[in-house]
């Protein structure tokens, strides 16, 4: 790892920083140990912050933006995606593109928060990424659900999971801004990125799933009959966690 100048620290921001890179390191070497071995690393298990065992991830669909995803810090994990990260910092950011992650690196921001990508060779010398291994090589949102279901919550509430865009048009909370698609594009093929969720889903008989939607988001028959699964709309979601 690169040296670091502890002047442009601050003591709390230091030590979280040397307790961050011993983690880093252990990761590091557990990540070798199974690439050699060639068995599947066992992801950290997390502290649940809520006592029903609920996590929540966060896409990036239009149809979250009534809901603050920072009350849902008090109210469980959670797992986010992608530009989340300018606004919010989720306890796991989760990035793919290869654009996105050069631009969370240029930020510094996976030196102070967790974020999981794809190993890529663009990126290979970037320090503290965690990295997938091997490569899911899955969209960014279905990721995040498979990474959340790995750590063994109870319920998780899947939000801004659209699929469809907003009248054929890109349907994003971040359209028109740095490496995302403008508002008037077609809007993005959702075909593997729902696919990839239901086998997320299907994999997890244990796991109770809830996606959480405007009135008006198309609800896929993929899902829908899928025994652990359940669709509720963004004001009972609101209701239930009393979030104004």
């Amino acid at each position: 790892m690169a040296k670091l100048d502890k002047s442009k620290y601050t003591p709390d921001e230091w030590r979280e920083l040397q307790t961050q890179r011993k983690l880093y390191k252990i990761k590091r070497r557990a990540q070798k140990e199974a690439k050699r071995s060639q068995k599947p690393i066992q992801y950290e298990k997390v502290q649940i912050k809520q006592k029903y065992g609920s996590a929540f991830v966060i896409g990036n669909g239009t149809s979250r933006t009534p809901i603050n995803v920072e009350d849902l810090a008090n109210l469980g994990n959670t797992y986010g995606c992608n530009a989340l990260y300018r606004t919010f910092a989720p306890d796991y950011l989760i990035a793919v593109d290869v654009k996105m992650i050069l631009e969370i690196s240029r930020q510094g921001y996976q030196r102070k928060h967790t974020v999981w990508t794809n190993p890529n060779k663009a990126y290979g010398q970037i320090q503290d990424l965690n990295t997938f291994n091997p490569s899911k090589g899955w969209s960014s949102g279905p990721t995040a659900l498979w990474l959340a279901s790995q750590h063994g919550y109870d319920r998780i509430y899947i939000l801004g999971f659209d699929y469809r865009g907003i009248k054929e048009k890109f349907n994003n909370v971040y359209a028109d801004t740095p490496n995302y698609k403008k508002s008037q594009d077609g809007a993005t093929f959702f075909g593997n990125w729902l696919r990839q969720t239901v086998s997320v889903i299907n994999e997890h008989k244990n796991i109770q799933y809830v996606r959480v939607i405007a009135s008006d988001n198309y609800c896929p028959e993929e899902l829908n009959k899928i025994s652990n699964f359940t669709t509720i709309t963004v004001d009972d979601f609101m209701k239930i966690h009393q979030l104004s």
